[in-house]
């Protein structure tokens, strides 16, 4: 078990469910509105203040980008009420993960939060990161990038004691993965495809009731590092990889203090030590049902997660309004 952190006292669990609360609550008054921008800035708004609210010194690592790029908790921006003066904390989030499932409505949006203590989650630029996941129970080593997809489904299912076929494996639906999902279904193992959220693809890999066995493919390298963050909570084994398209990119990832751009990165090179994380359903999925607004009230939604402890905290919110 990871030891417990002296600088995120088990307060902060329950505040990081009022961070993302708040984050949710905001982009849910633009579910289905086809606005991604503005339900996206909603959700960053309702985040911001949240975070500011918190006794801590806190440093945003993976956020809504760059400065010049973002006007609020962009990569480095400080929050808290505390700077300067209370406890030291990493920060990665993503207020409103799935901007377009938000806008049309679909599932699985989340609002998601990460934190560490300081230096303890990696400062993924934002490029794509190749990424394998599983959930626990497998031997370590059972997954790795340097293997083709056919060779990681096989490993699994040996490990699982089943054949490829009964494997299923979650993909995002991209043009990029045309032959990733050909390989997979060459072999007859089963193909989820999701339209956004790969955070909740990679979580939902935890969770026997979604019946996905493998998270597969390319996508945020921020996501990856939140992802990393809640299975070092419950388990679970991550291997991730940069992937740069241009000269700019890579130009991005050293001014983040990245030296080795081809580094297959490991569950806890990406997330180290305790982390605390958090998600609330901002529209109903696999892992959370999303806000609802009933009368006077909304409600919530929230999954909670604390490494050095191995705690999973579900929390139904009430929210007067009005």
């Amino acid at each position: 078990m990871t030891t417990a952190s002296k600088v995120l006292d088990r307060v902060l669990v329950l505040e990081m469910v009022r961070v993302t609360e708040a984050a949710a609550i905001g982009a849910s008054t633009l579910i289905g509105r086809g606005d991604e921008k503005a339900a996206d800035a909603a959700a960053v708004e309702a985040m911001r203040a949240a975070l500011n609210d918190l006794a801590i010194d806190g440093t945003v690592v993976i956020g809504e980008g760059e400065r010049d790029e973002a006007p609020m908790l962009f990569i480095g921006e400080k929050v808290g009420s505390a700077i300067g003066s209370g406890p030291k904390i990493d920060i990665a989030l993503d207020p409103l993960e799935g901007t377009t499932i938000c806008a049309k409505a679909g599932p699985n949006a989340l609002a998601v939060l990460a934190i560490s203590e300081e230096g303890n989650l990696l400062n993924a630029p934002d490029v794509y990161m190749d990424k394998i996941a599983v959930g626990p129970g497998y031997p370590a080593g059972v997954i790795d990038l340097d293997k083709s997809p056919t060779e990681n489904v096989t490993a699994i299912a040996k490990a699982k004691g089943v054949q490829p076929n009964e494997i299923i494996a979650c993909v995002l639906d991209r043009p990029r993965h045309e032959a990733l999902i050909a390989e997979l279904r060459g072999i007859g193992c089963g193909v989820m495809l999701i339209g956004d959220g790969d955070v909740a693809g990679v979580i939902a890999t935890t969770n026997p009731d979604t019946t996905i066995d493998v998270y597969m493919g390319s996508g945020g390298a921020p996501e990856g590092v939140l992802a990393c963050a809640a299975l070092r909570c419950v388990g679970g084994q991550f291997k991730g990889r940069l992937l740069f398209r241009n000269d700019d990119e890579r130009a991005r990832a050293r001014k983040w203090g990245i030296a080795d751009l081809d580094k297959q990165y490991d569950l806890s090179e990406l997330a180290k030590g305790d982390c605390i994380f958090a998600a609330t359903g901002v529209t109903d999925g696999s892992l959370l049902d999303g806000v609802k607004r009933q009368g006077k009230k909304m409600t919530t939604n929230t999954v909670v997660m604390r490494a050095s402890s191995g705690t999973v905290r579900w929390v139904k919110g009430e929210h007067r309004i009005g």
